[in-house]
């Protein structure tokens, strides 16, 4: 427990001495009574004609309504109305985007059967080279039906997109209130972290368009999407309303 507890100790100085020798670029800590269109893009519908279920036979339909910013929280509920799933998706593509740093979000979970959270990051040049020749980052997500499980991600061309370079960490009590989710990203790797906890580093030896498309911006994307292929078509009903609270995001560079 001692050896544990030290580990613990040490692990979180080292993360709050790197970031300290990094400075604040931005902060989003939702202190509004609605959300930053300055900073937010909404996306919206159940992804067709271009990308039906949005790539992975999601069940929910995206709506400018199933949010709110109060208290310094934006809150995404994700519920089931009149026989269909409705959730919110948002993005800072071409409003706020960031090659390299120290990238974290502070946020509480939804929890149950076929719900799928997800905080995560995309390259810029998506729609030029297409996914996933653009590169995907995958800081926090998390599958209902794998409690005390969270997945850390990323998608290349060299992966042909599949969920190759990952790692699925067990958090006991990651349902329970919130918890830190960060990355800290340069031009030789990617380490991700849990409440200040290393969990996973990517760092491929050979570094080319197809296994590191990170030396590009990418931009922020948080959603919930509900059932699919990797949230699970078996969905428990009987769990909504949900909901996906983030307090803050913040850049440090």
């Amino acid at each position: 427990m001692k050896k544990y507890l030290l580990l613990i100790i040490v692990s979180t100085i080292s993360c709050i001495a790197q970031q300290k020798s990094k400075s604040l670029v931005w902060e989003e800590n939702f202190n509004s009574d609605k959300l930053n269109e300055n900073n937010w893009n909404f996306e919206l519908g159940d992804g067709c004609p271009a990308i039906c279920g949005w790539g992975n036979n999601e069940k929910q339909i995206y709506t400018q309504n199933n949010h709110t910013v109060k208290d310094g929280n934006l809150i995404i509920t994700i519920n089931k109305e009149n026989n269909n799933y409705t959730s919110t998706r948002i993005t800072t593509a071409g409003k706020k985007e960031f090659m390299y740093g120290k990238m974290e979000v502070r946020a509480k979970i939804p929890t149950g059967k076929g719900i799928w959270p997800a905080f995560w990051m995309l390259g810029s040049n998506i729609s030029k080279v297409g996914w996933p020749k653009c590169g995907e980052i995958d800081i926090l997500e998390y599958v209902g039906r794998e409690p005390s499980k969270l997945y850390t991600s990323l998608h290349t061309q060299d992966s042909h997109g599949n969920t190759v370079n990952t790692k699925i960490t067990e958090v006991k009590n990651i349902e329970d209130g919130f918890h830190l989710y960060a990355i800290d990203w340069n031009k030789d790797k990617i380490e991700f972290f849990v409440d200040n906890q290393s969990v996973y580093v990517f760092s491929p030896t050979v570094k080319n368009d197809d296994t590191w498309p990170y030396n590009q911006s990418f931009y922020f994307i948080i959603n919930t999407a509900v059932g699919g292929n990797f949230g699970g078509h078996a969905i428990d009903d009987s769990m909504f309303p949900q909901q996906f609270i983030i307090d803050y995001i913040k850049v440090y560079q």
